[in-house]
């Protein structure tokens, strides 16, 4: 009896031995675990962080070269308006303007060059405002079209971009043959940048080059969809 205690005694001390010395093991076997884990979520995190420079750095460079297009496209307005006198149908951007167009009422005549006077002075948004009273007084003028274009770079250069959309795309809607529609359109693109609307400056670009695959301002559109 007292053999088999002994025994029990022994064995028992040997488990507890075994037990203790296997503890710090499987503690140790925890803590490279642990370590491992670390590790891998600090290489988890440096591979994001790389990916997050990397994906600000393209942001970057594209607001880049959507400012390049803005004061590119904002250029091509005011070089139509430098190139082309307020009346005519001269194909702006392009040539010299040829022989302005006259109204047969001098009256009509007049009130137009009261509106080209308020543009090239740059008093654009008083040049809309003249402009809009033309279109709106004398809708069948022979200056009718070119007012209507006018109006529509009036609004664009005081920021009224919805407004300048609007009138231009009326132009083009109703005198798709006018001479000035792809330069219309190309202020249409203009405006929609202005407002971010990147999907629609786009779809404008590509209708000029489509309808009007001839014109001075096909070549800008392309140049500018590569940007886009």
């Amino acid at each position: 009896m007292h053999a088999l205690t002994h025994r029990l005694n022994i064995l028992s001390a040997t488990t507890l031995v075994a037990l203790t010395l296997a503890a710090p093991a499987a503690h140790a076997f925890a803590d490279d675990d642990a370590r491992r884990a670390i590790l891998e979520l600090r290489t988890q995190l440096q591979q994001m962080q790389s990916q997050n420079q990397q994906a600000r750095l393209q942001l970057a460079d594209q607001m880049d070269l959507l400012s390049q297009e803005i004061a590119t496209l904002r250029g091509r307005v005011e070089e139509l308006s430098q190139q082309a006198r307020l009346a005519g149908n001269a194909q702006a951007g392009g040539n010299a303007p040829q022989q302005a167009a006259q109204a047969g009422d001098p009256q009509q005549q007049a009130a137009y060059e009261a509106a080209a006077d308020q543009y090239r002075n740059g008093k654009y948004k008083e040049a809309a405002s003249a402009f809009a009273t033309f279109v709106q007084s004398y809708p069948d003028s022979e200056l009718a079209n070119d007012a209507q274009f006018y109006l529509g770079s009036s609004q664009y250069a005081s920021k009224d971009f919805k407004n300048s959309i609007q009138t231009m795309q009326s132009l083009v809607k109703n005198h798709p043959d006018d001479a000035r529609a792809p330069d219309a359109l190309l202020v249409v693109a203009a405006d929609q940048i202005e407002l971010n609307d990147m999907k629609g400056a786009k779809a404008s670009l590509q209708r000029i080059v489509k309808d009007y695959p001839k014109s001075p301002a096909a070549e800008t559109a392309k140049s500018r969809l590569k940007l886009l």
